[in-house]
């Protein structure tokens, strides 16, 4: 009897073992099927996280650093679009009579920013070469009619003055240049003009030939950015210049080589325009001296590289 006994015990002994083996087995696998569920947890916590801060960095970026680039673009059949338009950073003015590619290519560029508005000068819709302005004021010539001039006040932003300036000079884009701080004139421009220029844009104004030529407004072009002016323009004229401006300067051209930056580009701090005739290389030396960049970073990205490098060989041999 004693013989079962002690053997029945050695079973039951055994198979409580065997149970606390099983129970322990069970409760690493319980423990590794829950580490395994919370490491999975935190890696879908840790990407969506990681996903919904890289949407805020990005959305951040493009809201602080817009793509931003210089456009070709044409008046009908015109390369000239500076003497049919006019560009600052408030608003924009377009010459009627265009046709809508033109129109449509400002707008697309400009309207989520700044008002783009068709208008005539004395019936004429050089609008261009005929007006000067920045972000404060417009200044348009004693040509204008009243019912123009009712026309841009009405348009215009509440905090752009227009003033219609007696000049004898009164193609006032070729004889104006000027961004939001500085103004260069023509050095026959008359005092009365040079005041008005002072009060209603709100800027210093230096008479000053750009390259021998008294046109400042045809043959420079400057924003608060950086400026381009006539290719013949000696290094020290475009040190002095850049020491009144207090932007940085570079000679250039566009439309193929033409010296009248006035006409075949306009510009502001965020886009630019300039004729159909354009050439890559042009256009590289534009969007670097403006600070226009194609990309959101600042620098500049491979494949823009090699595309400026192909237009300017395309440019080239054609």
């Amino acid at each position: 009897l004693f013989k079962d006994t002690f053997a029945a015990c050695l079973i039951n002994l055994n198979l409580c073992k065997t149970i606390c083996t099983e129970i322990k087995t069970l409760d690493k696998t319980k423990e590794t099927a829950v580490t395994l569920l919370q490491k999975k947890k935190n890696t879908q916590h840790f990407t969506t996280t990681f996903q919904s801060s890289n949407q805020s960095i990005n959305q951040s970026i493009n809201h602080k650093n817009p793509i931003k680039m210089a456009t070709r673009c044409a008046f009908e059949n015109s390369h000239e679009i500076g003497v049919f338009s006019a560009l600052t950073n408030s608003y924009c003015l377009a010459g009627i009579g265009g046709n809508e590619n033109f129109y449509s290519v400002l707008e697309a560029e400009l309207r989520e920013h700044i008002p783009v508005l068709h208008a005539t000068i004395a019936g004429c819709r050089f609008v261009g070469r005929t007006t000067a302005g920045n972000v404060r004021g417009l200044l348009v010539p004693n040509t204008t009619t009243d019912q123009e001039l009712a026309h841009l006040r009405n348009s215009l932003p509440d905090k752009v003055v227009v003033q219609r300036v007696e000049e004898r000079l009164s193609a006032l884009g070729n004889v104006i240049s000027t961004n939001d701080h500085v103004a260069l004139i023509h050095p026959d421009t008359d005092r009365e003009t040079e005041e008005i220029i002072s009060d209603v844009l709100g800027v210093e104004v230096f008479r000053q030939t750009v390259g021998g030529q008294a046109l400042v407004g045809s043959y420079a072009k400057f924003t608060n950015q950086g400026g381009m002016v006539h290719p013949r323009t000696t290094v020290q004229d475009m040190e002095e210049l850049s020491s009144l401006l207090q932007v940085p300067l570079v000679a250039g051209t566009v439309n193929r080589g033409s010296d009248v930056l006035g006409g075949g580009l306009i510009v502001n701090d965020w886009s630019a325009f300039c004729g159909m005739d354009t050439t890559g290389t042009e256009i590289s030396v534009i969007e670097s001296i403006f600070r226009l960049q194609r990309q959101q970073n600042g620098g500049a990205e491979p494949m823009d590289i090699v595309m400026d490098m192909r237009s300017s060989l395309i440019d080239q041999l054609s």
